[in-house]
């Protein structure tokens, strides 16, 4: 009944699943979901995804739990595929096996724990026992590299939680030979290994957050066989779900950040410079400045940082140009806003300036009331309240989860400063009068070429962050774009951009798929920091050139709508390619390869495929 009162209810169970830590209460919220579900209460999710769970100890409760988080964490339907006890082995190297005809989407092997120790003795030299551990850690990556080559499917490998007792005592670290020291090694080696199609579920750091006595349950594997304390089986299920969620969705790109008790003690319109509280003469000061520095740190990740603050401008930006203890300065800040409007409407013109969707921006304020307004005006951003006590403003960014990465590329690290140059071409095409004359003066350069193994991680990215200029939102995995690059009845290329102003990255990606004389567009992304810069009809001409190479007649592009992509609705029609068929959920374009003529750009090409 409560289902059929709450009209938020989906919401609702995601909020309280976010905020459960329980292992009852999540597998009553669990139970609650599946009921309303099934009773229609709550809408499908936005992908579906096919979970293959197997490993060494008993896996239930704990797939009940991994699959609640994966359903309300990833927004998806989950379907489940559950291993006998202590059977992985088998299910996997069997290529028969039933966990290969579920053809699942993502594999979680959870190891035998019992199976992690060292089988050398206590005088054993060094060397052999650590070789003993990386073989250890091998054995794990080679049963994963199966898994993946056999059903195509992504690896979540769960490393070890380490012991909480003191015996053997002092020797635990420095000795292979004891069980402390011999997980500590294979899981550091599984470390190293981790990449491509495998994914780490670090067991061993949840583990230690909760405490390793508290994370363990002798008497729970003696009567059942479960891997750990009830606790700690949340903890992992979430973990879990955190890694799958990554594989689909993209991390938050902008934290946009209040000014006063958020960055610095005080309020600077009524205190001045000189009375604001920061830096390392005071606590609380120091920890405004140790807040302000992991901010700084996120930039190195991509993350852009914005100001919105009720505040007058010259004030707000005084902190920044003259007090010597900040560590954030106006050059780390891609977008400022400091005015007496709302902070929801300076939200969406921060959204607007740096031409990205809102879903992609987290706001932090120490106001509880702003977080709320923020949250009713714009409840595509997330808001953080930081609270009063600015020692715990680090730890409460980093325990929201919105900032994780799979991996972070050269452009990640760029980011900050490719919006600063942005924002100074934006500049000198506000003073330009044509606008063949601005591109000109731009000096524009482009690097066009075939997938490469080292672009792998950013063509991932690309794929599964770039939402609006995105004709099919086809996402793919490291594991898949490898696949992709071995196919030979794949083409996929990409476009790196700079200019005078600075280097723009890889910005652009195509695939294509030779079905006999046809070329298929398979996926088309850009930027949007790019857009009107002719980059489309530099890729369109890219497009056809390898069509004629794999001696195509035709090019097909299709348009998949989404709520995001509206903006490219049209793209083929307006480069010229006839509607052959339109329904719903897709459109399908062509265009007679012998019809067409090559685009001027304005663009140097350095590289070609």
């Amino acid at each position: 009944m409560l289902a059929q009162r709450d009209p938020g209810f989906d919401e609702a169970l995601r909020s309280a699943t976010g905020a459960v830590i329980g292992f009852s209460q999540t597998l009553a919220l669990n139970t609650l979901r599946k009921k309303a579900r099934k009773a229609g209460l709550a809408p499908e999710g936005e992908r579906k995804i096919r979970l293959g769970i197997v490993g060494g100890p008993s896996l239930r409760p704990l797939a009940d739990l991994i699959e609640h988080f994966v359903a309300s964490m990833c927004r998806a339907e989950v379907e489940l595929w559950i291993g006998d006890f202590d059977n992985y082995l088998s299910e996997i190297l069997d290529e028969t096996s039933a966990l290969y005809a579920f053809a699942p989407d993502a594999v979680f092997v959870l190891p035998a724990d019992v199976r992690c120790r060292p089988r050398g003795s206590w005088t054993s030299p060094y060397e052999a026992l650590e070789a003993e551990a990386n073989d250890h850690a091998d054995e794990l990556k080679a049963l994963a590299d199966a898994v993946h080559a056999r059903s195509g499917a992504e690896v979540v490998l769960a490393n070890f939680r380490l012991p909480g007792t003191f015996d053997p005592g002092p020797i635990r670290g420095s000795s292979l030979a004891s069980e402390y020291g011999f997980k500590k090694a294979v899981n550091a080696r599984l470390g190293r290994l981790a990449g491509g199609s495998l994914h780490l579920c670090d067991v061993e750091f949840v583990a230690n957050r909760m405490g390793t006595l508290a994370a363990s349950d002798e008497r729970a594997w003696f009567e059942s066989k479960q891997p750990g304390s009830p606790e700690l089986m949340v903890l992992v299920a979430r973990e879990v779900a955190a890694v799958v969620g990554a594989l689909h969705t993209a991390p938050k790109k902008v934290a946009i950040l209040d000014l006063d008790n958020t960055l610095w003690g005080g309020v600077i319109g009524d205190d001045g410079l000189e009375g604001i509280e920061l830096g390392t003469t005071s606590p609380r000061g120091e920890a405004f400045r140790a807040f302000q520095s992991y901010l700084k740190s996120l930039t190195q990740r991509g993350v852009l940082l914005a100001v919105c603050s009720k505040n007058g401008h010259d004030k707000a930006v005084e902190p920044f140009e003259k007090h010597p203890e900040m560590v954030l300065r106006l050059d780390d800040i891609a977008c400022f806003k400091a005015n007496w409007e709302p902070k929801s409407e300076n939200i969406r013109l921060i959204a607007q300036e740096l031409n990205l969707g809102l879903d992609s921006f987290v706001f932090l304020d120490d106001n509880p009331a702003e977080i709320e307004i923020v949250r009713q005006f714009v409840p595509e951003v997330i808001g953080i309240d930081l609270g009063d006590d600015p020692s715990s403003f680090v730890r409460t960014v980093q325990d929201a989860r919105l900032f994780e990465v799979a991996a972070i590329t050269q452009e990640d690290v760029r980011r900050a400063s490719q919006y600063k140059q942005e924002t100074a071409r934006r500049e000198l095409q506000g003073t330009a009068t044509d606008m063949g004359a601005y591109l000109a003066s731009l000096e524009m350069a482009a690097d066009v070429q075939r997938f490469a193994a080292v672009d792998v991680p950013r063509i991932s990215q690309l794929t599964n962050k770039s939402n609006q200029f995105n004709l099919t939102t086809v996402r793919r995995t490291e594991a898949e774009i490898h696949e992709l690059i071995a196919d030979p009845t794949k083409v996929g290329f990409t476009v790196r951009l700079s200019d005078r102003f600075g280097d723009h990255g890889l910005i652009a990606i195509v695939v294509g798929s030779i079905e006999g004389e046809t070329f298929r567009i398979d996926t088309w992304l850009m930027s949007c920091r790019v857009l009107k810069r002719q980059v489309e009809d530099l890729a369109l001409n890219e497009i056809f050139r390898l069509a004629a190479d794999a001696g195509c007649s035709a090019v097909l592009g299709i348009y998949r709508p989404t709520t995001k992509n509206e903006m490219v609705r049209e793209h083929y029609p307006r480069f010229g390619f006839r509607l052959l068929e339109e329904s719903p959920e897709e459109s399908r374009y062509l265009f007679d390869a012998g019809d067409y003529e090559v685009r001027e750009t304005r663009i140097a090409i350095a590289g070609r495929p």
